[in-house]
C-alpha cells in the first residue's frame, strides 16, 4: 500500500460522515477491527484514525474509543458566547452591582480635558504612573513586581501571544498542561509554535514530564497555570513549585505563568521564587469586567525588550482609554474591591455546586469559578453537551481543553461565574437530574 493510501481511506470515512452514513456520536470500530474490515495493516488504520483526529472529524475518549464529533471546531477553542439562557461555558464573573461601582470610579473621565489624553495613542510600556499603580495592584504577599518590568496589552489572550512570540521562535516548541486553556492552541498555531502536552497529576504538571518532553522535543518554554488551573482548578503546592522551578533552571527554560485566576487565591506567583525565569500574565477581565480588559506582562529585565517588540509587532498595544480607565479603577481601590467581592461570590457558587453535584465525581477548588466533572459511564461528554444545549444550558466538553487533538477524558468543565445565582441553581439541578439518567432515558423524554 502506498504511503498516501491512508489519506484516501480517511477521505472515505470523511465522506461517510459528511453524507450522514456516520452520525455525530457514532462509535468507530477499534483500529484492529477497522484494519480487518478494510483489509489493511493495523499501522495503516492507526494513521487513518490519526488523520481523522487531526481534521477534527472524530474525538477519542480515554478508555471508551473513537467517536464521530458533532462539533469539530470546539476541539480547538470554544465559539463566541451563544446567548444560552444558562451559560456554564464562559467564565466571566459579573456581580449585580459592579456596573454602578465601575461607573462611580470612572466619573469625570468623560470630561473633554481628561478624555483628550485618554484618546491619544498608547505604548506597550504605558506611563510611569500606570506602571506604578499596576505594580501595586498586582502585588501579592512577598511578591511586588518592579514597575519597569511591566508591559501592557489589551487583554489576557494578547499577553499569551506576546509571551509566546517573545520566547518561542517560529517552528519552536512550548510545553503545556495536557488539559489547558483552549485559546492557547489557536494562538500557538498562528505563531507557528508547536505545543507539547505535559502529563499532570493531582498537584499539576509533573516535573518528570517536563524533563521527558524537553529531552524528546527540545522545549523553549512552558506555559502553565499554577494557581486555580483552567480547567482542573488545581493550585500547585509549594513542594511541587520548588521542584518544577529547580528543573526549569537546570534546563534553561522560560515559564510563561498565566495568573488570570490567581486573584481568587492567596498563592504568590512562581516569579516570587524565580524572577529571572518567569513571565507572569494577568489582566483585568476577570477581576473587573471583560469589556474593561487591560493585560499585564511582568517580564524578567533580560526579556522585556523582546516582549515589548512582540507586543508592537503583533498590534497588541492597549488603547489609551483602557489605560485611563484601568488606572482609575486600580488607583481608587475599585478593582481591588471587585476582586474581593468575587472571591466571596466564587465560594458561594462552589457551595451551590457541591450541594447539587454531591455523589458525582467532581474535581474543583472551593475558591474557583469552575469545576471539572467526570461523567458517569453511561454518558459521553459530547452527547451530554448536546443534550444540555437542548435544555438551553451551555457546557464545555473535555475535548476543548485537550492539548493533544482528539484525546480527552470523559468529562466536562462547568463555568459557574456567569449565570445569576437563581439560574445557576436551576442549571445545576437540571444537570444533576440528567447525569442520574441514561442517554436513552433522557432521549425518551424529549
Amino acid at each position: 500500500m502506498s504511503r498516501f493510501e491512508y489519506l484516501k481511506l480517511a477521505d472515505v470515512v470523511a465522506a461517510e460522515i459528511a453524507s450522514g452514513a456516520l452520525k455525530a456520536g457514532d462509535r468507530l470500530p477499534p483500529q484492529r477491527h477497522f484494519a480487518y474490515e478494510r483489509k489493511i495493516a493495523v499501522s495503516t488504520a492507526s494513521r487513518v484514525y490519526t488523520e481523522l483526529l487531526r481534521r477534527g472529524l472524530v474525538v477519542g475518549e480515554v478508555g471508551r474509543g473513537t467517536f464521530v464529533s458533532g462539533e469539530a471546531r470546539r476541539a480547538t477553542a470554544p465559539n463566541e458566547p451563544r446567548g444560552a439562557r444558562i451559560d456554564l461555558e464562559f467564565n466571566y464573573p459579573l456581580l449585580p452591582h459592579q456596573a454602578t461601582m465601575i461607573a462611580k470610579s470612572l466619573e469625570g473621565l468623560e470630561r473633554p480635558e481628561v478624555l483628550e489624553g485618554a484618546l491619544r495613542p498608547a505604548t506597550s510600556y504605558g506611563t510611569r504612573p500606570a506602571r506604578t499603580i499596576s505594580a501595586e495592584f498586582l502585588a501579592r504577599k512577598s511578591w511586588t513586581p518592579n514597575p519597569d518590568q511591566i508591559v501592557f496589552t489589551a487583554n489576557g489572550r494578547q499577553c499569551i501571544a506576546a509571551a509566546l512570540a517573545a520566547v518561542v521562535p517560529p517552528g519552536g516548541r512550548c510545553g503545556v498542561e495536557a488539559l489547558t486553556y483552549p485559546f492557547v492552541k489557536g494562538i500557538a498555531a498562528r505563531l507557528g509554535v508547536t505545543l507539547v502536552p505535559l502529563a499532570m497529576d493531582e498537584h499539576g504538571v509533573r516535573p518528570d514530564a517536563v524533563q521527558k518532553a524537553h529531552r524528546e522535543a527540545h522545549l523553549s518554554a512552558i506555559y502553565i497555570q499554577p494557581t486555580i488551573q483552567n480547567p482542573l482548578s488545581i493550585t500547585m503546592p509549594a513542594e511541587r513549585r520548588g521542584e518544577l522551578l529547580r528543573l526549569v533552571e537546570k534546563l534553561d527554560l522560560i515559564v510563561i505563568e498565566d495568573a488570570v485566576y490567581g486573584f481568587l487565591d492567596d498563592e504568590v506567583p512562581l516569579a516570587a521564587m524565580a524572577p529571572d525565569r518567569c513571565i507572569v500574565l494577568d489582566s483585568l477581565s476577570k477581576k473587573v469586567a471583560p469589556g474593561l480588559a487591560l493585560g499585564f506582562l511582568v517580564s524578567p529585565p533580560r526579556l522585556r525588550e523582546s516582549v515589548m517588540a512582540a507586543v508592537r509587532s503583533g498590534g497588541w498595544t492597549a488603547s489609551g482609554y483602557a489605560f485611563a480607565a484601568g488606572q482609575r479603577l486600580m488607583a481608587d481601590g475599585t478593582a481591588g474591591e471587585l476582586s474581593r467581592l468575587k472571591r466571596i461570590d466564587a465560594a458561594r457558587r462552589q457551595q451551590l455546586a457541591a450541594k447539587h453535584l454531591a455523589g458525582f465525581e467532581v474535581q474543583t477548588n472551593a475558591k474557583s469559578y469552575h469545576l471539572w466533572l467526570t461523567l458517569p459511564p453511561h454518558w459521553r461528554s459530547q452527547t451530554l453537551v448536546a443534550a444540555a444545549a437542548r435544555r438551553d444550558i451551555a457546557l464545555t466538553p473535555s475535548t476543548t481543553f485537550a492539548a493533544t487533538p482528539g484525546h480527552a477524558p470523559n468529562a466536562v468543565r462547568l463555568a459557574l461565574a456567569a449565570p445569576p445565582m437563581e439560574q445557576l441553581d436551576i442549571g445545576l439541578r437540571t444537570l444533576a437530574g440528567m447525569l442520574g439518567a441514561t442517554e436513552e432515558d433522557f432521549d425518551s423524554t424529549e
